[in-house]
């Protein structure tokens, strides 16, 4: 396994993704906390700490939590409206990678993976560094609390004394120890040091530590983002100043408080842990003053109150609210995107071991099909390939269904005015709800690296025309169908008079009949086995005679497609009977020679669907 498939190069665009909707979170924040800055010290603290915990919760996770609760199961399809923004706002960076893949393979994308390796190893050296460098000086003090000796002083946590110069602070999260340096009471007064004591038991109280070493992991995980440890010095400043003021509340005098930190300062050094809280910490002189001059809170108002509340409940549950907005609940009747259903739906079992299989389209939303297992219908409904798809079960591909879709008369009319490419679009939104209905299919995407084809014009330029009397792009299809491959029509959509779209006349036999290339290259990659991408450029309507020999292991043009006779027989439409290429030629051979396309293996990121619950349907 290459290093490129463990690391894959759009797993930071994510990352960047989360980082900007943090730090806008942590903005918001700060204004918040500025406009409560004459109240009390625990207010402001309490917002530094959730926009420190944002960095360990990306609105993606809300979004999708928010997606999940519903009382039926949703397909993934179009949004709209205001799902559509707030989409655009979970996400706000375009992953490059993944739009030059759906579009092309380039040798950029590798670039871009060296580049991601390179990047996740900075990362995880900054982290191990981080990381080891705080164990060693929990490690000293840990050994320094073993090397202590109790004191029998009045406190809801044991005491210890240590002959190291580190300030009076608590050590621990789970069992907490206040340490105490050797010799303290001979630089405090009883007074000065009971006001330590206070300070300390304040910490306790508070969890301080535990909550230090949560943004502890936080700062390892996010080194590289100044922010972060902004935030940490926001949060070391805001609880000391919550102690200080818990301190005075209890009784304390002033002056006595104050006198004893600077004792403090003056005679021993800074814990070098934040998560062992001690006394001194934040702006001394800043602290001073609000000490002397007693000015340290004031109680939050109604609205302030109302403020928090709202600012809380927003951050959690509009993420949720506007996951359950960006995806529909699908109703009772079977329904697709901008109001489009089908009225009603017929399924029943086909005879597998028939003659066709069929898809047809009809004016107006019409769906028919005929010996499709659940593969096919999933391929149609998404877009995909076989190679597209992973976790179906077994009776996917051996179940046969006849299946029948009929809309209502508004919902046909609607359609009836759409474009080819437009209905064409509205029918797999159509097809997405009743699979989910139906079938009860869930599933979910995950891009990995699959090798594809990238079908391009050889160095002679292309061996075909335009078709001379191709339809309008805005005429009303007859017909739009796909059949099996002895001499089956497999895509049709064309006005009365005429036909367009792809024919097989037996295996090795192909014509294109006033159809686009991209149709071509979704039918080549049912032949190749793999994804096709067409990057020829070719944008017109061709017709074009493709013939070859097909090699053992081809695929069929549609997945469980039963022949029509014996190999080289022609049952399909005048006109379009053959046999295969008679020199033998390949179908990548024939492309060149006869066509003058080519099809180049390269490896790339494909867009796969991963089934993750499905159930056979229930007949009528």
């Amino acid at each position: 396994m290459r290093l490129h498939d463990v690391i894959p190069a759009n797993l930071f665009w994510p990352l960047a993704n989360h980082l900007w909707q943090s730090t806008l979170f942590a903005v918001l924040i700060a204004m918040l906390a500025f406009a409560l800055r004459n109240n009390g010290a625990q207010a402001r603290f309490g917002l530094w700490f959730a926009a420190s915990l944002k960095f360990l919760l990306p609105f993606s996770l809300l979004i999708a939590a928010g997606s999940h609760l519903q009382w039926t199961k949703t397909v993934p399809i179009a949004p709209h409206g205001i799902s559509a923004t707030v989409q655009q706002f979970s996400q706000p960076f375009n992953d490059p990678l993944l739009v030059a893949t759906r579009g092309s393979a380039t040798a950029a994308n590798h670039a871009a993976g060296g580049w991601a390796i390179a990047l996740a190893a900075i990362w995880g050296c900054g982290v191990l560094l981080v990381l080891m460098r705080w164990l060693r000086q929990w490690l000293v003090l840990s050994a320094a609390v073993r090397a202590g000796t109790p004191v029998p002083l009045s406190a809801p946590i044991r005491v210890v004394t240590t002959p190291c110069r580190l300030e009076p602070g608590v050590f621990g999260i789970v069992r907490p120890v206040l340490l105490l340096p050797s010799g303290i009471a001979d630089h405090l007064a009883p007074a000065q040091l009971a006001a330590i004591v206070a300070h300390e038991l304040c910490h306790v109280r508070r969890r301080d530590n535990l909550t230090a070493a949560f943004h502890m992991l936080i700062e390892a995980i996010f080194w590289f983002h100044p922010l972060v440890w902004w935030i940490g010095s926001r949060l070391l400043e805001e609880r000391e100043r919550a102690c200080d003021e818990e301190v005075l509340r209890l009784g304390n005098q002033p002056r006595v408080y104050a006198e004893s930190i600077l004792k403090t300062c003056q005679f021993y050094l800074e814990s070098p842990l934040a998560c062992m809280s001690g006394v001194t910490g934040s702006d001394l002189k800043k602290r001073v003053v609000r000490i002397m001059s007693q000015s340290m809170a004031g109680r939050l108002n109604n609205g302030k109150k109302l403020l928090l509340a709202a600012a809380a409940l927003a951050s959690v549950c509009l993420p949720i609210v506007l996951g359950l907005s960006s995806a529909p609940r699908i109703s009772a009747q079977t329904q697709g995107a901008n109001g489009a259903a089908f009225e009603t739906v017929s399924i029943k079992p086909s005879d597998a071991m028939g003659r066709n299989v069929m898809f047809g389209i009809r004016p107006g939303g019409w769906f028919s099909a005929k010996g499709v297992t659940l593969r096919m219908l999933v391929e149609e409904a998404y877009g995909v390939k076989d190679s597209q798809v992973s976790g179906l079960p077994d009776w996917a591909d051996s179940d046969h269904y006849d299946v029948e879709g009929k809309p209502d008369e508004s919902v046909s009319s609607t359609l009836s005015k759409l474009s080819p490419d437009e209905n064409k679009v509205q029918m797999m939104r159509m097809l997405q709800a009743m699979l989910a209905d139906r079938f009860q299919l869930s599933l979910g995407h995950e891009t990995k690296e699959l090798p594809v084809y990238v079908l391009q014009v050889g160095k002679n330029g292309p061996k075909f025309h335009e078709a001379a009397n191709a339809p309008p792009a805005q005429s009303m299809p007859s017909e739009e169908g796909q059949m099996s491959e002895e001499g089956q029509i497999m895509t049709s959509a064309a006005p009365m008079q005429r036909r367009q779209g792809i024919f097989m006349a037996g295996r090795g036999n192909l014509t294109l009949s006033g159809a686009d290339l991209k149709m071509f290259a979704n039918v080549l990659s049912r032949m190749a086995g793999r994804v096709v991408i067409d990057k020829t450029g070719l944008t017109g309507k061709y017709d074009l005679n493709l013939q070859w020999t097909p090699e053992d292991g081809e695929g069929p043009m549609l997945r469980g497609g039963a022949p029509n006779g014996p190999a080289g027989t022609s049952n399909g439409p005048a006109g379009l009977g053959g046999t295969p290429d008679a020199s033998g030629a390949s179908l990548s051979t024939a492309l060149q020679e006869q066509l003058g396309l080519t099809m180049e293996s390269q490896k790339a990121p494909v867009d796969i669907l991963v089934i993750q619950s499905v159930e056979k349907p229930s007949q009528n």
